[in-house]
C-alpha cells in the first residue's frame, strides 16, 4: 500500500493538532502523545516490511505523477529513519513526562515536539528537494520553540545565534534548490539524478553541489560549520536536547547522504574529496573538543561532532560497504546519543551540575546509573559486540580499500578517544567516595534509558538480522537506478 509513506507525517500532524486543544490538561496531553508515538512506531515496522518485500515505495501525492507532483517516497534507508525517530520519540517522551512541568507543558510543548517528528519524517520521506527545504523548515521552526521553551536568559540568548544561522542557511538553501532548478528544470530528485547524468560534468553543476553542501553542512554541523552547537545544545531541557542529539543533525547527514549518492554524482574525484576531508577535520575537533571538556554536556555534544564525522567520512567513500556502514552507524549513533543525554541529565540532577570532579561515588547509591555510563562508552566508541563496532569496522575497511589509510587510523583513532572522554564520566563520577550528590528518586527516568541502551546492544549482538535491512538500504544508495526507476514509472 502506498499510502503508507504518509503515514508517518500524517500521525504527529494529527496529534499536534488535537493536542492544541488540551493545552492545560497534562494527562490528555501525556496520553494522546503516547498513543501517537505507538501509532508511530507501528507505522515505522509496516513500512520497513513493506519496503523489504515489495521494494520502493511512493505516493504521487494529488495523483499528479511524479516528477511533476509532489511526491513522497520510501526505500528502505527512509523508512529505517522513520522507525529509528519513531523509538526515539516514545523514549523522548517518557523522559518528557517525569521532566517537563505544568508550567512548560501548558505553553504547548508536547505540540512542538509533534511538529518537530513531522519535519523530521518529512525530510526523510520527501522525493523531492523543494520539499526537503519545507520540512527543515518545520523542524527549524519546532526546534526554535523547543530550544526557548521556559524562558530563560541563557535560552533567548542561544535560540538567538541558532536562529540566526539556521536563517542564513535556510536563504543559501533556497538559493541553491533556485540555481539548481535553473539548470535542469526539475526539483524531482530522481528526475534530477536524470538530468544531471545528462548534462555531465559542468562548472555550473559542481559548484551547486558545493552550495548544497554548505547548507546540509550548516544543519548537520560539518566542520567549520558546526560551532552553533556547542552554545545551543547547551540551553534548552534534557528531554529537548537528546531529542536535538539524536535527530536533528540526522537529518543534515541524511541530506548529505541521499544527494550526494543519487543526485551529485557527476565529480565525484573533487566533490567528494572534499567531503572526505570536511569529514576528518570534523572527526579531530570533536575528538578534541569531547576531550577537553570537563562538562558533560559538552562532552556529549562533540561526541556529536565527531560521529558526523565518521559518518560523512563513510558517505564520501562512495563504496555499498561504506554506504552500509554509514547506515549501521547512523542508526545506532541517533539511539546512543539519545541515551547518552539521558544519562548525563540524570547525573546532572542527581549532582545539582555538569561539571565531572565536583561529585563521585555514583556506583554506590545508582549502580544502573553508573553501569549506563559504562556500556554508553562501549558502544560509543565501537568496542564489539557493542553497536558502534560493525558500522565503524565496514567504514574503515572500505577507507583501506580504497587506500585511504591515514583518514582509517584517524577514524581507528577518534574510537579511542571517544572511549576516554565517556569513560572520563564514568570513572570520575561513578568511582570514589560518595560525595557531591543527594538521594533523589530518579527510577522513573531509567525506563527510557534502559530500553535504548537494550536496544543497542540487541542491534550489536543480533546484526546478522538486522543486516539485510542494511544491505538493502545500502544497496539502493549504491545503484540510484532502482530508485530513480521506482518514482519514475507510472
Amino acid at each position: 500500500m502506498t499510502n503508507a509513506v504518509i503515514f508517518p507525517i500524517v500521525i504527529p500532524l494529527t496529534a499536534a493538532v488535537i493536542l492544541i486543544f488540551f493545552a492545560k490538561s497534562p494527562k490528555a496531553q501525556q496520553a494522546i502523545s503516547l498513543v501517537s508515538a505507538g501509532l508511530l512506531i507501528a507505522a515505522g515496522l509496516w513500512l520497513v516490511r513493506l519496503v523489504h518485500h515489495e521494494g520502493v515505495q511512493k505516493l504521487d501525492v494529488g495523483n499528479w505523477p511524479a516528477p511533476f507532483g509532489i511526491t513522497l517516497v520510501s526505500d528502505m534507508l527512509s523508512a529505517l529513519l522513520v522507525l529509528t525517530t519513531s523509538v526515539i520519540a516514545l523514549a523522548c517522551l517518557l523522559y518528557s513526562f517525569f521532566t517537563i512541568d505544568f508550567r512548560r507543558s501548558s505553553m504547548y510543548y508536547y505540540v512542538f515536539f509533534q511538529f518537530l517528528i513531522v519535519g523530521v519524517n518529512g525530510a526523510f520521506t520527501t522525493g523531492d528537494i523543494f520539499n526537503l527545504f519545507v520540512f527543515y523548515e518545520v523542524m527549524l521552526m519546532s526546534s526554535y520553540a523547543l530550544l526557548v521553551h521556559g524562558g530563560t536568559k541563557i535560552q533567548l540568548q542561544e535560540t538567538m545565534k541558532y536562529m540566526l544561522i539556521n536563517v542564513f542557511s535556510s536563504a543559501l538553501f533556497v538559493i541553491a534548490v533556485g540555481y539548481l532548478y535553473a539548470v535542469t528544470g526539475t526539483l524531482n530528485m530522481a528526475h534530477l539524478a536524470v538530468r544531471i547524468s545528462e548534462a555531465g560534468n559542468t562548472a555550473v553543476l559542481t559548484v551547486i553541489c558545493i552550495l548544497f553542501l554548505i547548507v546540509f553542512g550548516l544543519k548537520g554541523a560539518l566542520f567549520p560549520f558546526y560551532v552553533w552547537m556547542p552554545g545551543a545544545y547547551s540551553a534548552p531541557p534534557t528531554a529537548v536536547l537528546a531529542l536535538f542529539g539524536g535527530l536533528l543533525t540526522k537529518v543534515g547527514v541524511y541530506s548529505i547522504l541521499r544527494t550526494f549518492s543519487l543526485i551529485f554524482r557527476q565529480d565525484i574525484g573533487y566533490t567528494h574529496t572534499i567531503l572526505a576531508w570536511l569529514a576528518i577535520a570534523t572527526i579531530v575537533f570533536g575528538v578534541i573538543g569531547a576531550v577537553a571538556y570537563r562538562d558533560m554536556r559538552q562532552i556529549a555534544i562533540y561526541n556529536i561532532v565527531a560521529a558526523i564525522g565518521v559518518m560523512v567520512f563513510g558517505i564520501s567513500l562512495m563504496t555499498e560497504e561504506s554506504m552500509e556502514g554509514t547506515i549501521f552507524y547512523l542508526l545506532q549513533d541517533m539511539v546512543m546519543k539519545t541515551a547518552l543525554f539521558f544519562i548525563v541529565g540524570v547525573i546532572a540532577y542527581v549532582a545539582g551540575t555538569n561539571q565531572i570532579g565536583r561529585f563521585s561515588g555514583l556506583l554506590g547509591s545508582y549502580p544502573l546509573l553508573g553501569w549506563a555510563v559504562f556500556l554508553s562508552a562501549l558502544a560509543l566508541s565501537g568496542i564489539p559486540p557493542f553497536s558502534g563496532f560493525i558500522g565503524k569496522a565496514l567504514i574503515v575497511r572500505a577507507a583501506f580499500e580504497k587506500g585511504q589509510l591515514l583518514f582509517a587510523l584517524i577514524v581507528l583513532l577518534s574510537s579511542l578517544l571517544v572511549l576516554y572522554s565517556v569513560m572520563k564520566i564514568f570513572i570520575q563520577s561513578c568511582w570514589g567516595e560518595a560525595r557531591g550528590y543527594e538521594q533523589k528518586r530518579v527510577a522513573p527516568l531509567y525506563v527510557p534509558i534502559v530500553v535504548l541502551l537494550s536496544l543497542a546492544v540487541v542491534y550489536g549482538v543480533g546484526a546478522e538480522a538486522v543486516r539485510p535491512y542494511i544491505a538493502q538500504a545500502a544497496a539502493t544508495l549504491a545503484d540510484p537506478s532502482m530508485y530513480i526507476e521506482s518514482v519514475l514509472k507510472e
